[in-house]
């Protein structure tokens, strides 16, 4: 992936990260029945995927991150 698709998907997962913990942190509301997308375990899976994707671009920029394997 390049430095242009790596921002993208950065940015759509933040995204998804705050509209999801948006929508965890809602009450619930009983007259409209069960939620039907389990907003917390969607919003924590868009986190770690947004620390992958800066992770990648780090590599990117040139950084080295683990260890060097002979």
């Amino acid at each position: 992936m390049d430095v242009k698709v790596t921002l993208a998907a950065l940015a759509a997962s933040v995204g998804l990260a705050v509209f999801a913990g948006w929508r965890g942190a809602r009450p619930p509301d009983f007259r409209k029945g069960p939620r039907m997308i389990p907003w917390r375990p969607l919003m924590a899976a868009a986190a770690t995927a947004s620390l992958i994707f800066l992770v990648h671009l780090v590599n990117l920029m040139g950084v080295t991150t683990g260890q060097a394997r002979p």
